[in-house]
């Protein structure tokens, strides 16, 4: 099924259709559909992918032209965005930088700092992590623990960061940390950018199920950035980060969900050549998943239309983050006992299958991002005014 953008970004769509073609060839090609927002498969090839996307000025195409960008229009990002998709070509390596940080920049950021980072983001020359999340806070993001103090023209971090995707590579984080003493919850936060490369920094990598280090924690001690290195005002770092995860939610599902149809196709495959289709229950279900991916677009073009229309989605975007994730766990279940026993066996080393690969992954995605339990508090407050959770004084 084709989406139909209209006539005004049609010769748009050609170029961006053209060349992809014309380079997605030879070992790119070979790594169609590999990676993902927390998969570090072939991370040097794609990290190679991401250079030959900015050789041809595909990285930041929304940005503004003086740090980068190309300065198109929001309608052309989600072309880019879908025709990329459908090309299957090798999920960004750079994408937190891409997809979060520097939008945030953009909109927050001084203007020493769009003019010091910005270009080195679109040149891939630097690559970035996000640290926010804690041990002992997971998704409740207002328990942030790690803190910073001004030491003359320095803030001086002491903490500990989880679950940082891709830390390992990142020559820089943007760290949320708790820089007014005695504050609680979403008060007296910023948000730091600081470097990796100095001795008050140590990142670990962290092996997941699915037998990759996507994932690193970081231990700060004494670390030190620049004054000038906060996003936004100093003390207003929860508003900055719910900037940061909004943008998260909302545009950045539109190739999940294309990335969800290849595998409900997949899946289907599978079920046909196993004669899966011939058991009533299990048929169900399969029907149950193709109609949960053709909701998520539904809901995705909900929230393409609200964000063209300049409006923020808000509350909705919460929603096709949960639907997404929690659809996506039920789908690699099924995936799995369509397989039987075959999904049960790996390769020498831990060799894992894309089908396998896949369900493994999902796990984690009612996690990250964000946990389901949190989602579900935020559209019972915000969307059916129910009362709120307890929460500490």
């Amino acid at each position: 099924m084709e989406l139909d953008f209209g006539s005004a970004v049609a010769d748009f769509r050609d170029e961006v259709r053209t060349w992809l073609d014309e380079h997605l060839v030879g070992e790119f090609a070979e790594h169609r559909g590999v990676g993902g927002p927390t998969d570090g498969e072939a991370w040097d090839i794609r990290l190679a992918w991401d250079r030959e996307l900015a050789s041809g000025g595909w990285l930041g195409i929304g940005w503004p032209k003086e740090y980068g960008g190309r300065g198109l229009g929001l309608l052309e990002e989600i072309v880019f965005e879908y025709e990329y998709a459908r090309s299957g070509a090798p999920y960004r390596a750079t994408g937190n930088a891409l997809d979060l940080l520097g939008p945030m920049l953009v909109a927050m950021g001084s203007e020493a700092q769009k003019q010091r980072f910005l270009p080195r983001i679109l040149a891939v020359e630097e690559l970035w992590g996000q640290g926010f999340s804690e041990p002992g806070a997971g998704s409740d993001l207002a328990s942030v623990r790690t803190r910073a103090e001004l030491d003359g023209d320095a803030w001086v971090i002491n903490g500990q960061k989880v679950w940082t995707t891709f830390g390992m590579h990142a020559h820089w984080l943007y760290v949320l940390a708790r820089t007014e003493p005695g504050s609680r919850r979403h008060k007296g936060l910023s948000m730091l950018l600081v470097p990796t490369d100095q001795p008050g920094v140590e990142i670990r990598p962290i092996r997941s199920l699915a037998g990759q280090d996507e994932f690193a924690e970081v231990f700060f001690t004494d670390a030190r950035t620049s004054v000038d290195l906060v996003v936004g005002e100093v003390g207003q770092g929860w508003r900055t980060a719910m900037g940061t995860l909004g943008i998260e939610r909302g545009s950045t599902l539109l190739p999940l969900q294309l990335t969800f149809e290849r595998e409900m196709d997949a899946l289907l495959r599978q079920a046909r050549e196993q004669g899966a289709l011939t058991d009533p229950m299990l048929r169900r279900r399969i029907l149950d998943a193709w109609m949960s991916v053709r909701i998520m677009r539904t809901t995705n073009l909900r929230t393409v239309a609200e964000l063209l229309g300049g409006r923020t989605p808000g509350a909705q975007a919460t929603t096709a983050k949960l639907y997404a994730s929690t659809n996506h766990q039920r789908m690699g279940h099924l995936a799995m006992e369509i397989a039987g026993a075959a999904g049960q066996l790996v390769q020498d080393g831990y060799g894992l299958d894309t089908r396998q690969r896949s369900f493994l992954i999902s796990l984690a995605e009612t996690i990250y991002g964000g946990a389901s339990e949190i989602q579900r508090n935020i559209i019972g407050e915000q969307v059916l005014g129910l009362p709120k959770d307890p929460r500490p004084a």
